[in-house]
């Protein structure tokens, strides 16, 4: 069996880290070079002849991240690694997932071309946009389920038969219903209309919230727009609580105090992308532990399905 070697870009060092003690290994040593102009030459500093090299790096801006990301494979690459992995908790440009108008890109098709151009083997990430963003790859694509870490927490809060859980908008139903389908309860969604991007026009909950502990999930939160408004929607409605789960924290712009200022009670997050800035509202899961299994499952070709709830 080939060495293991597990690495970082700068940008997820500090989940890196996590992952490799997870595994039981330390951080491989590479340095990341910059030239004056801010081009960057990453170098192994150990051999990675025959190994089986994983790199975790994040996507999320600014772009040099990915930039980044595609130079190590490919000083992995030219090293003579058996196999390079790249694992992305965060697949940037996951939105842009298919021509919702004319003359518009697909972005995440683009990051895919540009993933496997640099010679990559197999990719791993977490909690996709979009499902079918797996078919714009022809390699392997381990994706893996947030609701293996999620769904522990949330029978931790003891909330009994008064769970609901929703939707904040109809594209993310189906992952509503699987969490419903865990606890053996209700679904609500919250029907969007956006003018622009990060802006929204309008909206209204389909289903009945009242007196209901009431749990929002989504695969990431940016503005945070979208969840501030449908928690507080729910609120009228009647909801007793409202808590949101959302796997990558992005949090641009005002996001943070739409949140501290919003009727949510809590809002879940993992530790995929660093945030900015702690708030009491934001609780931070580590998805760690579920990363490091599942680089154990692909090194020993066990199942990566045996770790989805």
């Amino acid at each position: 069996m080939s060495q293991v070697k597990i690495f970082s870009g700068t940008a997820s060092k500090y989940f890196a880290e996590k992952v490799a003690a997870a595994y039981g290994t330390k951080l491989g040593d590479a340095t990341l070079y910059k030239f004056s102009d801010g081009e960057m030459a990453p170098h192994y500093n150990e051999s990675i002849r025959g190994a089986e090299v994983f790199i975790i790096q994040s996507t999320f801006p600014p772009a040099d991240n990915l930039m980044e990301l595609m130079l190590m494979v490919d000083a992995a690459k030219r090293a003579s690694a058996h196999k390079v992995i790249v694992v992305m908790p965060y697949f940037g440009y996951a939105r842009q997932d298919r021509k919702d108008k004319p003359r518009v890109s697909i972005g995440s098709k683009v990051v895919a071309n540009a993933i496997q151009s640099v010679g990559a083997d197999r990719l791993m990430t977490c909690d996709l946009h979009a499902g079918q963003i797996q078919g714009f790859f022809d390699i392997p694509v381990d994706h893996l389920d947030g609701s293996a870490i999620f769904v522990p927490y949330v029978k931790s809060l003891n909330l009994g038969n008064n769970l609901v859980f929703a939707s904040p908008d109809v594209g993310g139903l189906g992952r509503a219903r699987m969490f419903a389908k865990n606890f053996g309860s209700d679904i609500v969604v919250c029907d969007k209309h956006r003018a622009r991007a990060n802006e929204i026009a309008s909206m209204q909950v389909i289903g009945n919230v009242e007196g209901r502990d009431v749990i929002l999930v989504d695969d990431m939160i940016d503005t945070a727009g979208t969840m501030t408004t449908a928690a507080q929607l729910i609120k009228e409605k009647g909801a007793k609580s409202v808590r949101a789960i959302a796997t990558h924290a992005i949090l641009s712009g005002p996001a943070l105090e739409r949140i501290e200022n919003s009727v949510l009670e809590e809002l879940v997050v993992s530790d995929t992308i660093p945030l900015k800035q702690e708030s009491p509202k934001i609780k931070v899961l580590s998805f760690s532990d579920l990363f490091a299994r599942a680089i154990s499952n692909v090194v020993t070709h066990d199942s990566i399905s045996s770790l989805f709830i």
